[in-house]
């Protein structure tokens, strides 16, 4: 299939006009460009149309759908809880977002994972976690794995690697959203962090660390943590070691933003933690920008509020505080699937896969028309919306 005509946002660049071509067979992108037809090759007129690539978000749950609080879900058996995730993961590639990293829940994204792959369910390329390691009583422990020292967290973390999780995520401080939990407060001791990341790049995969205060975050950099998720509290310190270690920060902007307009609905407790971190959690993505610190844009997505398929608004939220529309797009794209290290997405370039959104309007202009896709391809498959009416080139040769 040979898409023509479209105006391509990809990357740190923006081209007027040109051609993809896609490969049925492989589902991957074969060439861009300014492209001649094939005998008897679907074409597809893109002419006023904007293409980018599918959305990656790098930090979401699909485990969790946006309740009150996470004890709404605690109770769920394993085979409720799959089909939450079933439908999450519909919801949110139908909105253009065909790659994701999932922060775990029990051992269920694997098994999505698996789903996906074989075709049994849709849903978007996922990079899974099983349990978060945490502390005894530390954020997020309903649904994690907790340990006591470094030999626990080398076990906790074989564990996961066992279950099939294509990385580990940890909470090196507390949380907004775990009753009685202190989001500046760092929970690990050196040693257990040292030993997860460690553990973890042993076994082959990346670890992401859950960390709101600017101790915590440095502490993770300190052990060697690939990505770091919130960094809520930043200091310059806790910069500079980004930018030394070359760590990728997930801001997820659009957690707080759906709790402090939710007040009178949400917690007591989860009300009064956002009120101290929502400014500045701002003013942290701002100083990372303006530094240099590499983004990847995630939405944790499942959170309060925070529901499955808005997930675009995160491109919005970093636009708006402290990035070019095009940069913004970047991080939740490019930048994110470096980051997750989900290969060949995020770019729309020859050898990527074909997980491409079509848009009627202009992203560059109004970042909103990110939420509402006029087709979403994964693999060169139209899984939302459509395409226009296609054509061949033998037909378009004999007119």
């Amino acid at each position: 299939m040979l898409l023509r005509d479209g105006r391509l946002i990809s990357g740190d660049s923006l081209v007027a006009e040109t051609d993809i071509r896609i490969d049925g067979e492989s589902g991957r992108i074969e060439n861009v460009g300014d492209l001649d037809p094939r005998d008897d090759e679907r074409v597809v007129s893109l002419t006023g149309k904007t293409v980018t690539p599918g959305i990656v978000d790098a930090h979401l749950h699909f485990s969790l759908s946006g309740e009150r609080s996470v004890v709404d879900v605690v109770g769920m058996s394993d085979a409720e809880l799959t089909l939450v995730e079933a439908r999450n993961a519909r919801k949110t590639l139908e909105a253009g977002i065909t790659g994701v990293r999932a922060m775990g829940a029990r051992d269920l994204d694997v098994v999505l994972k698996r789903a996906i792959e074989a075709g049994d369910v849709p849903g978007p390329r996922m990079i899974a976690n099983c349990r978060s390691v945490t502390i005894t009583g530390g954020h997020g422990h309903h649904m994690g794995r907790e340990i006591d020292g470094p030999v626990d967290a080398r076990r906790a973390v074989r564990e996961q690697v066992k279950q099939g999780a294509d990385f580990i995520k940890f909470m090196t401080t507390g949380g907004v959203t775990t009753p009685g939990s202190d989001p500046g407060a760092v929970a690990f001791t050196d040693d257990e962090l040292h030993a997860i990341v460690d553990e973890a790049h042993n076994r082959g995969v990346h670890a992401a660390t859950h960390a709101h205060g600017a101790e915590g975050v440095k502490a993770a950099i300190e052990a060697g943590v690939d990505t770091v998720e919130h960094g809520t509290f930043l200091d310059e310190e806790a910069i500079d070691l980004f930018l030394d270690t070359d760590t990728t920060l997930v801001p997820t902007l659009s957690a707080p933003y759906h709790i402090v307009r939710n007040t009178e609905a949400a917690t007591k407790e989860d009300v009064a933690k956002t009120e101290v971190v929502y400014e500045r959690h701002l003013e942290s993505f701002r100083m990372a920008v303006e530094a240099g610190v590499t983004i990847a844009g995630g939405t944790d997505a499942g959170t309060p509020f925070n529901f499955h398929g808005g997930n675009a608004s995160e491109i919005q939220f970093m636009a708006q505080h402290a990035m070019e529309p095009l940069e913004a797009i970047r991080a939740m794209t490019e930048n994110s699937a470096e980051a997750i290290g989900l290969d060949g997405c995020g770019v729309v370039e020859p050898g990527a896969y074909a997980d491409i959104l079509v848009f009627d309007d202009d992203p560059l202009a109004d970042l909103t028309v990110l939420n509402d896709p006029t087709a979403v391809l994964k693999g060169g498959e139209v899984v939302a919306g459509s395409l226009p009416k296609a054509g061949r080139t033998e037909l378009s040769q004999s007119q």
